[in-house]
């Protein structure tokens, strides 16, 4: 399901991105909202600001898009890693929200390898993975390294990471939650779209954890679960392919 985007007049000469989908759940556009603002609270790369809320529609900053700044790419980078940096709490988030149209629970856990096993992958897993996801959830917690939990925008692969109006980076429909960054960072892996001097930038202000490739496919999972329910079985042989690059899969 796809949401619908309408740019529509705002004040005194202005606009603005009317954004409506129908049919989802009466509480989308509230936790959208909540999640742009959340972001916006870190002052790092630009995010809409929300103009109003209903019931049944969000109302966004229309951010025209121009030419990428020659700088942007590095710019994406380190405003990343600083959006990474504000590290904010325990795994999750105060409220339920949604990645796509899919309810995504974010009731907080003591770590992150129980939130991510408990609210993000079990939920999702279907019947004929069960034993292989099982074993793999036996070997996390001696095989992720502990590093600091971060701000998430949850849901970044390209399409969500647009050029506003002076040439800057802009994020856009987050599925936000406090986690480990290296989950956004597979994701932007997922489907590719993001330049090498992307990658370097942010691993210049941020640098990477050691082992980092051997847990992309990991936190493909997520995603790639996500789009399992959402679009079908298209999706199933890349779960397949990261489980046989994973520990017990």
């Amino acid at each position: 399901m796809s949401a619908r985007i309408e740019k529509v007049p705002w004040g005194k000469g202005g606009w603005a991105a009317r954004k409506s989908c129908p049919g989802v759940s009466p509480d989308f556009f509230a936790a959208e909202a909540h999640g742009l603002e959340w972001l916006r609270q870190t002052g790092t790369l630009r995010i809409p600001e929300v103009l109003e809320l209903g019931s049944d529609f969000l109302m966004l900053e229309w951010l025209e898009s121009a030419a990428p700044a020659r700088d942007h790419d590095e710019r994406l980078g380190q405003g990343l890693a600083e959006l990474h940096r504000s590290s904010t709490g325990v795994a999750g988030l105060d409220r339920a929200n949604f990645v796509g149209t899919l309810s995504q629970d974010n009731r907080p856990c003591s770590n992150w390898c129980e939130f991510y096993v408990e609210r993000r992958l079990r939920p999702l897993v279907l019947s004929r993975w069960r034993a292989r996801f099982e074993r793999l959830f036996s070997v996390l917690p001696g095989w992720l390294p502990d590093e600091p939990l971060s701000r998430l925008h949850g849901d970044l692969w390209a399409g969500n990471a647009l050029t506003g109006p002076r040439g800057e980076p802009c994020l856009i429909d987050p599925a936000v939650y406090v986690g480990n960054r290296e989950i956004d960072l597979a994701m932007m892996r997922l489907f590719g779209g993001f330049s090498p001097r992307v990658w370097a930038s942010y691993a210049e202000a941020f640098p990477l954890s050691a082992g980092f490739p051997e847990r992309v496919p990991l936190y493909q999972l997520y995603p790639l679960l996500v789009h399992v329910h959402l679009f079908g079985e298209s999706y199933a042989p890349q779960v397949e392919q990261a489980l046989r690059r994973l520990p017990g899969g």
